[in-house]
């Protein structure tokens, strides 16, 4: 071992291999330098753990490569999760991209009133269309929707008591927990009923004249089956302003379009929410929605106002390119276009009979490197701690059973772009329901160059072990953390 790691050149002897000298010519000195040590140092950790130390000038070649690529990437999403929070959630849709490339490319009129020619409001692109479309009296967007509760508890109730049902303090993705937003918003958290059934009743005997708010929380990436109750929005509006109190509803994901006209479980609506009588209703903007990662906050004028001038609301904003970008999205609802322009409901609306004419068309650009693969029955899921457990039929590209799914999925992996499919009983699954159609060509490219690179164990970025992500589909696809990476 001592004799391999004394073999390995300095960093000038390697700087002097011709084809580095030629690397040189074309890259910043400092650049192939650092990626001479980077490679040197590769290979004396896979010395010291038992492994060749493999080419070193390909080693720097590809340092300096991928020194050159922006660490964000775009990726095809094969896995048939539509939401995925490991992805990037919800693809905006074309008018959307538009939007926010045209308004991030130089000045807008983000906080100036083109009417009076004065300062204006940032708050003020989008209410219009949100009041519109959730019959809400204001809104008000923030940068996401944990920032959203955050703001509204710290603005509402900061030194007062909340009062949410034990069934409700849910958990969601990276270790947000309600009631940890309770207590860094300066809330007393007042918890009652069960796990499995709160009343009305509960609410009611659990207020004080420190109470302020009757919180409900949509269990979004869970639910609890059998001998189960909950109050009403309605029951628990009626309640909270008999007392003088605040009613807050937090959607989680949200939506505004009937989830149930696509075979899924009713997903509770925004607007059906604000005409319960909810005083303020939480979701987000990045998942059902479909639009950019943004919390809206809509509800009556008074409440709303409240949160405006709380000085967490600036450290919370959005910023330009979300607002259009969410601006755009929202007109799709108002045009009466959702499901054909926005791709969250195109995924969810299409219909295996689409997804099996697209498969085959992939196989057929496949050509002869389509030996072996196959279209099966799949299921597909929401996402993004929406609709728990719901799946939606498809049909998905399944390869050969001969095929190793770690190398496959790594060699797909190292591809710009990558393409992400899953695992399922020992297969790789491409599920194109969650593919953007004009994908589909790119994906055939990628799909018959990554089956000539197979055979590869190892990954272009230094991983040994490709498998980061690769298991067994099951219910809890619920943030695509069970798929193939």
């Amino acid at each position: 071992m001592s004799d391999q790691l004394r073999s390995l050149p300095s960093v000038d002897r390697l700087l002097q291999d011709e084809r580095l000298i030629g690397l040189a010519q074309t890259e910043p000195r400092p650049v192939v330098v650092a990626a001479v040590r980077d490679a040197l140092a590769d290979a004396r950790r896979s010395l010291l753990a038992g492994e060749p130390a493999g080419d070193l000038v390909e080693s720097v070649v590809a340092n300096v490569a991928r020194g050159r690529q922006l660490p964000l990437r775009p990726v095809i999403n094969a896995t048939g999760v539509v939401i995925h929070t490991n992805l990037g959630r919800a693809p905006l849709s074309r008018a959307a991209r538009t939007a926010m490339g045209e308004i991030a490319a130089g000045y807008s009129n983000l906080e100036y009133d083109l009417d009076a020619g004065g300062r204006g409001s940032r708050h003020e692109h989008v209410t219009g269309l949100l009041r519109r479309l959730t019959g809400a009296d204001a809104a008000l967007v923030v940068n996401n929707n944990a920032a959203a509760v955050l703001l509204a508890l710290s603005a509402l109730a900061a030194g007062r008591e909340v009062v949410v049902s034990r069934g409700e303090l849910v958990e969601i993705g990276g270790g947000f927990r309600i009631p940890d937003v309770l207590r860094q918003s300066g809330c007393t958290l007042v918890e009652v009923g069960t796990t499995n059934r709160t009343y009305v009743g509960d609410y009611v005997a659990a207020a004080t004249d420190r109470t302020s708010i009757f919180l409900r929380v949509h269990t979004s990436n869970y639910r609890v089956l059998g001998f189960t109750h909950a109050p009403t929005l309605a029951e628990l509006v009626e309640a909270a302003h008999s007392r003088g109190l605040l009613a807050v509803d937090d959607l989680g994901s949200g939506s505004l379009l009937d989830t149930s006209r696509y075979g899924l479980v009713r997903e509770p609506l925004v607007q059906e929410a604000v005409a319960a009588g909810a005083d303020l209703v939480c979701f987000s903007g990045d998942k059902l929605l479909g639009g950019p990662q943004a919390g809206i906050l809509v509800g009556r004028a008074d409440v709303v106002n409240r949160l405006k001038r709380h000085p967490l609301t600036r450290a919370v904003r959005p910023d330009k390119a979300t607002l259009a970008a969410l601006g755009a999205t929202l007109l799709h609802y108002v045009r009466g276009e959702a499901e054909r322009e926005v791709p969250v409901w195109q995924m969810i609306a299409a219909t295996p009979a689409d997804l099996e004419a697209r498969a085959r068309a992939v196989l057929a650009a496949l050509g002869d490197t389509a030996d072996g693969w196959s279209i099966v029955d799949g299921q597909s899921a929401v996402g993004g701690g929406s609709l728990p457990g719901e799946t939606l039929p498809s049909r998905v590209l399944a390869a050969p059973a001969a095929v190793n799914v770690a190398e496959l999925a790594a060699s797909l992996r190292r591809l710009q772009p990558a393409v992400i499919g899953r695992a399922e009983q020992g297969r790789l699954l491409l599920d194109l329901r969650t593919v953007l159609p004009d994908e589909d060509a790119t994906l055939a490219t990628q799909l018959r160059q990554a089956l000539g690179d197979a055979p590869a164990s190892r990954t272009s970025n230094g991983l040994t072990s490709p498998v980061d992500a690769v298991s067994a589909v099951s219910g809890s696809r619920q943030d695509g953390a069970s798929c193939a990476s």
